[in-house]
């Protein structure tokens, strides 16, 4: 009897275990790799017009960001060194982003662009932010070096960055790096190394791998801040020191591997020339990058400067590079000025009118590549904008820049060694070393963007 009872009650929970297998492979659901899934209901809403599905415990949460940038400039020069530039208009930026906070404090972000047809990938990050105050990030991102560098293109005052940022500051490289966060101050460091952005460079990494066993080079990058009333959305103050160890990497072509070239346009993207270019130093060991920034905000009104110097530490000789900018802005009708304290830097600033609000900016800013035997140029710049904020997604931006540069910003930065193999001086050290040649190139740009993020 008793065995009798105890396989009937092995039979009962057999048949039990059965059904309920049944019922459970009738509502699973599988991925397309045959693994059962979890399943979650999702809320969709718009945020600021960005479309975001959160699930309701908001753990989950995916996004898009995209943004349209559509710029146009004309440029015009009456000094007899100006050589006409060419007017045209551009899609700056086509970006197309999916973003996703995962349960467990994981976060993943991909974002790629298209601009003017050409692919170029941006982020591909995967971070963990589960320590208390700290974040850990890895994958191709900005290093934070710059304030005005990473901050995002959506929310920058003007069309286009200051000189000293776009020829010195570290952009996007493959990396990993560790924020902390607390109360008034933050901190970063990481380690970084090549650029991954399109064909071109990928084509260099492999061709420097494969045809010449090379390494592909490394970065220490490194940034405090501190951030004073940080807790008072109304007004604040912010200052932030500096410094990146660099050595140079393989995402160049194989002919200029070890050296390093410093250039920029100092206009918008639309100007293809570039006055101030140093052209590839040769045979550098590293380069130390560092700096120092500051900011400021009360209601409408805001302040920005940055001082960076880079020394090249080459073969023969240390060169020492740098420049330095300050902006100031102002919303006319009743916006406030917003810091971001995660990321040490401004972002989207509120609006004072149901239409709007409308920003008057000015920049002046400062590059100079020349030193030693190195004659990249120096320039300056001096811009005024007006941005009309016109709702959370759409900016219209129009900027007037004066450049003016010096006899040396002759786009050809070649080493001038001063005398040729008959130790007589050459033609471009008479030219350019004694100051003989003709002055410096200076023009003007009115350039207009349509911006739209959503």
């Amino acid at each position: 009897m008793k065995k009798l009872l105890t396989l009937s009650f092995v039979l009962a929970l057999s048949a039990w275990g059965s059904v309920w297998a049944q019922e459970s492979d009738e509502t699973a659901v599988y991925n397309q790799y045959g693994v059962k899934v979890d399943r979650e209901e999702l809320i969709s809403e718009q945020r600021n017009n960005i479309l975001t599905f959160e699930s309701k415990n908001k753990e989950y949460r995916l996004w898009f960001d995209n943004r349209v940038q559509v710029d146009g400039a004309m440029f015009f020069g009456n000094n007899k060194d100006y050589n006409d530039i060419g007017n045209n208009v551009s899609i700056r930026r086509a970006r197309f982003a999916v973003k996703a906070r995962l349960p467990h404090n994981w976060y993943g972000e991909v974002d790629v662009d298209f601009a003017d047809g050409k692919f170029e990938l941006k982020d591909a990050i995967v971070q963990f932010d589960g320590i208390p105050n700290v974040s850990i990030k890895a994958g191709n991102f900005k290093e934070d070096f710059s304030m005005e560098q990473t901050t995002s293109s959506r929310y920058l005052t003007f069309m286009e960055r200051p000189m000293v940022c776009k020829a010195l500051v570290p952009s996007r490289h493959i990396g990993l790096q560790v924020s902390y966060l607390r109360n008034h101050f933050r901190a970063t460091g990481g380690v970084f190394f090549q650029t991954v952005a399109g064909e071109e460079e990928l084509t260099y990494v492999q061709d420097n791998n494969k045809d010449f066993g090379r390494n592909q080079g490394y970065s220490f990058t490194g940034k405090i801040g501190y951030m004073p009333y940080a807790k008072d959305r109304s007004w604040g103050l912010y200052f932030g020191g500096k410094i990146s160890y660099r050595t140079p990497k393989t995402d160049v072509a194989t002919g200029e591997w070890g050296g390093e070239r410093f250039s920029t346009r100092n206009a918008t993207s639309i100007n293809r020339k570039k006055y101030l270019d140093t052209d590839v130093i040769p045979n550098v060991d590293h380069t130390l990058l560092y700096g120092l920034e500051g900011a400021a905000y009360y209601g409408p009104a805001r302040l920005q400067t940055e001082w960076i110097r880079n020394s090249v530490d080459a073969a023969k000789n240390t060169y020492n590079f740098g420049g330095w900018y300050v902006h100031a802005s102002c919303l006319l009708f009743g916006g406030k000025q917003r810091f971001n304290t995660a990321e040490g830097e401004f972002t989207q600033p509120s609006r004072g009118r149901k239409w709007g609000d409308i920003e008057l900016a000015v920049r002046y800013d400062y590059l100079n590549l020349n030193n030693k035997d190195v004659y990249g140029g120096a320039g300056e710049n001096f811009t005024v904008g007006l941005n009309y904020w016109v709702n959370n997604s759409v900016k219209i931006v129009l900027n007037y820049q004066y450049s003016n540069n010096d006899r040396y910003a002759n786009g050809k930065g070649k080493l001038f060694t001063g005398h040729d193999a008959d130790g007589k001086p050459t033609a471009d050290y008479t030219k350019i070393v004694e100051g003989k040649g003709k002055g410096g190139v200076n023009y003007s740009m009115l350039g207009l963007r349509l911006e739209v993020n959503f």
